[in-house]
């Protein structure tokens, strides 16, 4: 059943950005029960907008979501985007469909890098927000310094006298209540929807100029096709009428029928008949055009203009899984399946650059971060890819005035025991990090604000939890492109290397445990080139796992006891593609993540190191 059309004037359109972790869909969550969106019998879960299994695992917004309540006569269309950097460019694309944002920060915790880094564009586009000291209920809420902290903010980010004068609410997501003292909790979210009514503008209408939409997010949808999505900017379109798709240059794409119109009701998407200026919709029936295109009316040559997206800061070698075991797992293990693939995701997702690599061998995968590359793979894994997957390196740039190389340095935030502070002042030290800011933040906390250069956080988080011992939080966020730094250490351990192909033996593992920790337990497939564990020394050490014990006829007293193995280590996807040195790759497939040299025969493997050699002297 088509939706009835509703008057302009009782639209808005907000976003909602935050931290990771401050509380966005559980805001989201609140909005739609107590807007009455769900019958009371209704069994909706938690993080509604959180659809996709990986973002239900994680406990993290990946793709940024819309929906939408009804106050009385009035919609208001919200919009929950990611928390964590590396899809930062799904923060970017959504900020041009709204008109308006609630800025969510932690009590607790205050303003952490994301949420410096979403604030900044949010008064880059002249909006002013709404803010949201969240979780007031915490033991170690300290609201007061919070809100100078985010003035603060505010202020560095050359922010307006207009966007100075930010309204505030307290609250709790999880408990249901916004209110203006954080002293006093409320019933419900009143306070919230009448501010959000009477401060967020209304969408500029103009319902009389030709019908244009700029595309915002791109989705395929399994009896619809592609879905483009974006908010109407001006004029009106008609389901099953024709439209041109322009690209950022103004070249024309393609003609096609519009052959649905879906607007987001609650967590519903329902056809309607007609869209107007203002409200944000998705269109199916265009299969050429993508995400920064404009859609419009067949006489229009201008296209709507796309903001620029920060680029890529690290990059992959994506290519196909040549171990032994290649093929056992997957249904999709060659090539073209792999690019096709890597293709469709560069088409959605603007944060992603997608290339081919000069000889052929695999493509170059860059994105934001090791968790945005980690999260593509593992999307991919599970829908029955093999791959094998370099070491991360950063994307240099070259100075225009000097032709100097730069490199990418990321803003560090840290929040750690003040016992521990000292091994990871000294930690980021040796790898070029630059300590900018150290001060109490409180519960025997401190806040430590490194400038590092990126290829020096590659592998450091695993090492952070050890030095921390587990109780540290590290935040990165983009800050510059500078003059490289210098020479930094790598990895300080080898690797044990498997030598034989098989199913590994417990014996030959006991044997193993003295030269270092390992990767696999008995019965663990292997195979020559394979690693099987870190070597305690700094070289490489090649090892048997299939060598079993010698039988004899003679049994002595306690020699036939079980053997006890002390827990493989478990390598998720970023801590293995992280860890991996650069003669190394990770075998993923669907049900396994292995580590393996580039070159898995011992002779093949030395030519290349010397070739290695002599390139560098």
């Amino acid at each position: 059943m088509n939706a009835p059309p509703m008057h302009i004037e009782q639209l808005r359109n907000i976003a909602i950005v935050a931290h990771v972790d401050h509380g966005k869909t559980t805001t989201v969550d609140c909005m739609l029960r107590q807007s009455g969106q769900f019958r009371e019998n209704q069994k909706v879960p938690e993080q509604a907008l959180d659809s996709n299994d990986l973002e239900r695992e994680r406990g993290i917004t990946i793709l940024a979501k819309c929906t939408s309540i009804e106050l009385g006569d009035t919609r208001i269309n919200i919009v929950d985007t990611p928390g964590h950097a590396d899809f930062g460019g799904e923060v970017e694309r959504i900020l041009s469909m709204v008109d308006g944002c609630l800025l969510l920060v932690d009590a607790a915790e205050g303003p952490m890098p994301q949420t410096k880094f979403v604030l900044s564009k949010v008064l880059g586009l002249g909006l002013r927000p709404i803010v949201i000291i969240n979780k007031v209920d915490r033991s170690d809420a300290r609201p007061d310094e919070v809100l100078d902290e985010i003035f603060d903010l505010f202020a560095a980010l050359d922010a307006d006298e207009f966007q100075l004068d930010f309204p505030v609410l307290y609250g709790s997501s999880k408990q249901g209540w916004m209110g203006e003292d954080p002293n006093h909790p409320g019933n419900d979210l009143q306070p919230l929807f009448d501010l959000i009514i009477g401060h967020v503008p209304a969408p500029d209408i103009q319902l009389n100029a030709p019908f244009k939409m700029l595309a915002t997010t791109l989705e395929s949808d399994p009896y619809l096709g592609r879905l483009l999505t974006g908010r109407v900017d001006s004029g009106t379109i008609k389901a099953n009428t024709n439209a041109i798709a322009l690209s950022r240059d103004g070249h024309k794409i393609e003609q096609a029928r519009v052959t649905k119109i879906l607007a987001f009701r609650g967590l519903e998407r329902v056809p309607l008949e007609e869209a107007s200026s203002g409200d944000i919709v998705a269109l199916a029936g265009f299969p050429k055009a993508t995400v920064a295109d404009t859609i419009c009316d067949a006489g229009v040559t201008q296209a709507l203009e796309a903001r620029p997206i920060d680029p890529p800061t690290l990059a992959v070698t994506i290519s196909i899984n040549d171990s032994p075991l290649a093929g056992q797992d997957g249904d999709k293990v060659t090539s073209r399946m792999i690019r096709d693939r890597l293709m469709r995701e560069s088409e959605g997702n603007v944060a992603i650059h997608i290339s081919d690599q000069p000889d052929g061998n695999g493509f170059e995968v860059a994105g934001r971060g090791e968790l945005q590359i980690a999260v593509l793979v593992e999307t991919m894994r599970r829908e029955g890819y093999e791959l094998s997957i370099s070491r991360p390196r950063v994307v240099y740039r070259e100075d225009p005035d000097s032709g100097a190389r730069l490199e990418p340095i990321e803003e560090v935030t840290i929040d750690v025991d003040e016992q521990y502070s000292g091994v990871v002042v000294e930690k980021l030290g040796a790898r070029r990090g630059e300590l900018r800011e150290m001060r109490p933040s409180g519960g025997g906390k401190q806040r430590l604000v490194f400038h590092a250069p990126s290829r020096a956080l590659i592998g450091y988080h695993g090492e952070f939890l050890t030095d921390t011992h587990g109780t540290g939080v590290m935040n990165r966020m983009f800050h510059e492109y500078s003059p490289n730094r210098g020479h930094i250490d790598g990895r300080h351990h080898g690797v044990i290397i498997s030598i034989s192909r098989g199913k590994a033996v417990a014996y030959a593992l006991w044997n193993l445990e003295d030269r270092g920790a390992l990767f696999v337990s008995p019965g663990t497939d292997v195979y020559g080139g394979m690693l099987i564990g870190e070597h305690n020394k700094g070289q490489d050490l090649e090892a048997n796992p299939l060598k079993a014990k010698q039988l004899t006829n003679i049994r002595a007293a306690g020699s036939d006891e079980n053997i006890l193995l002390t827990p493989p280590i478990k390598m998720t996807l970023e801590r293995a593609i992280s860890y991996i040195a650069e003669d190394e790759l990770v075998e993923v497939t669907p049900n396994a993540i292995r580590l393996r040299k580039r070159f898995l025969d011992p002779n093949e493997r030395k030519r290349a190191a010397r070739r290695m050699a002599i390139g560098t002297n």
